[in-house]
């Protein structure tokens, strides 16, 4: 595995070190790209509102070799009760939903803050330190560097050439500003707030909880430790700043409804939620990512997801490029395969969320009247739970219409994520046996996969290229997840399907590899 530690000469320049910022740094220093990543702030966050670690980002950190660590110290969301006024309405099981999907079948609760501190000890362990204190002051792009002025800790400034920026510093980004990308979108009413507390009740119960009522709504996270929960609902008495508010000034109606007692709050505080998608993705040797390019409802839990997932597009594309092993044009694809998804979720968690918090007479008899009844019917069909799991754990995203995406066999597109599947421990690799198809992908790079029995030509081929050809027994679930015996699959170091071919089109493959530039050594 190759592997860059931290120096002056970086080559990428990351601004901003929540969770996108470092997976990012951990995925480029991993492929051996030098970084430097600063972050204004003296210290990780120490309160946060994202909580949901979907599946698709424990994929990626099962590349990285820690998702079994992530899901070991958190919780899996596997039960909701839904409360009307008071009164539980419906209970809904998440558990399974991803069964036969994804090595991770439920969504974990994983709060950002403790989240960050995991991600910030990985990337330590690769010899990279947050760089904190630091801002970026500017910057100047010539031909083939990118000069920044950096402020210090202690107030002096430097200047520093990298070969590109990663701006990954949050909805008020520096970063989008200096390049003068615009932020379109707009901020929904009502003032949120989020807040961690001790308490005792019917909804601090280990489950999920969400009450409804006709003005109001809150969320009850569980976590870690008896009786610990995160609040998330709407402030009433939003006329003061929000400095000026507090637990006190939360309606406690719908808490007290909830015959819960909330006996200390360790921290409290208040945001607006809005929608914005940045105008751009990218300007030159610059890109941005996570909140700096999007930002939407908390709905579904996918905000940070999403931010990870730019992070790893990103990283082998640049990585990629920077060890000259693709053509430059391989980073055009960033943009167009992530802002398409940032725009049609932007879209699509508006519409839940306004359904949520409006506080107009249809949408308050949708909230409690057609969402209690309709919630359970939709989670006990198993097509319906499939397709839910699909959607918000973020396995569905896909790149199908990407210059990069070169194919179709039977229901695989190129440009769909690798499918899922076991393989027992007697399948045929260059790397060892293992569980599942997921376990070469920890290389992040490049390979071929071939479900069935591999000919000659194909073999040939690999050996030409130096290809990683990864051979599965045929199994009967393979075809079940849309797999096709002795088809092709050029996987991308991120685990989407590049070039899905037929097995007698091995210069298909070579031809596209050729297009691009691709090389694995």
């Amino acid at each position: 595995m190759r592997l860059a530690k931290q120096s002056d000469d970086a080559e990428v320049l990351i601004a901003g070190a929540g969770p996108t910022g470092l997976v990012l740094a951990l995925w480029l220093t991993r492929l051996g790209v030098r970084v430097r990543i600063v972050d204004k702030t003296s210290q990780p966050g120490t309160t946060s509102r994202a909580l949901a670690v979907q599946a698709r980002t424990l994929e990626f950190y099962g590349q990285l070799g820690f998702a079994d660590e992530v899901v070991a110290q958190w919780r899996w969301a596997t039960e909701a009760n839904l409360w009307v006024k008071g009164r539980r309405a419906a209970k809904i099981r998440f558990d399974g939903m991803g069964s036969e999907i994804s090595p991770y079948p439920d969504p974990l609760i994983y709060p950002q803050d403790e989240h960050e501190r995991l991600l910030i000890e990985r990337l330590t362990d690769l010899g990279v330190t947050v760089e904190r204190q630091t801002e970026v002051l500017g910057f100047e792009e010539t031909d083939d560097r990118v000069q920044i002025s950096l402020r210090k800790p202690d107030g002096s400034e430097e200047t520093c050439a990298v070969e590109y920026v990663a701006g990954c510093d949050g909805a008020r980004s520096t970063m989008r500003e200096h390049l003068g990308i615009g932020f379109p979108g707009g901020t929904y009413e009502h003032l949120f707030y989020v807040a961690d507390v001790q308490a005792t009740g019917q909804a601090v119960n280990g489950d999920l909880n969400i009450a409804l009522e006709r003005s109001d709504f809150l969320v009850v996270f569980p976590l870690r430790g008896e009786g610990r929960a995160r609040f998330i609902g709407t402030v009433k008495d939003d006329s003061r700043k929000p400095e000026e508010l507090s637990w006190d000034s939360v309606n406690k109606g719908i808490v007290e409804h909830l015959r819960t007692d909330v006996q200390r709050v360790n921290w409290f505080s208040t945001y607006r939620v809005h929608h914005r998608v940045a105008d751009r993705f990218r300007k030159g040797r610059s890109f941005l990512l996570g909140d700096a390019a999007h930002i939407h409802s908390p709905v579904g839990g996918q905000g940070m997801n999403t931010g990870i997932g730019d992070a790893v597009n990103l990283a082998w594309k640049l990585a990629a490029v920077l060890r000259g092993r693709a053509k430059v044009a391989l980073l055009d694809t960033y943009e167009p395969e992530r802002i398409a998804f940032a725009r049609r979720l932007v879209a699509t968690t508006d519409r839940a969320f306004t359904t949520v918090t409006s506080s107009g007479s249809l949408a308050r008899f949708v909230r409690l009247r057609i969402v209690p009844v309709l919630a359970p019917l939709l989670f006990s069909s198993r097509m319906l739970r499939r397709l839910l799991f699909r959607t918000v754990s973020q396995v569905n995203v896909n790149y199908r219409t990407s210059s990069l995406s070169r194919g179709r066999v039977g229901s695989i597109h190129a440009g769909d994520r690798l499918p899922w599947v076991k393989v027992g421990l007697d399948r045929a690799g260059p790397d060892g046996a293992g569980e599942d198809n997921f376990a070469p992908l920890k290389s992040l790079d490049w390979q071929l996969h071939l479900y069935g029995e591999a000919a000659p030509e194909v073999r040939a081929f690999y050996l030409e290229q130096k290809l990683p050809l990864h051979v599965f027994p045929w199994r009967a679930e393979m075809k079940r997840s849309g797999l096709r015996r002795s088809a092709l699959y050029l996987v991308r170091p991120d685990g989407y399907v590049a070039v899905a071919a037929n097995q007698n089109c091995v210069e298909t493959v070579r031809s596209y590899l050729a297009e691009w530039g691709f090389s694995s050594v």
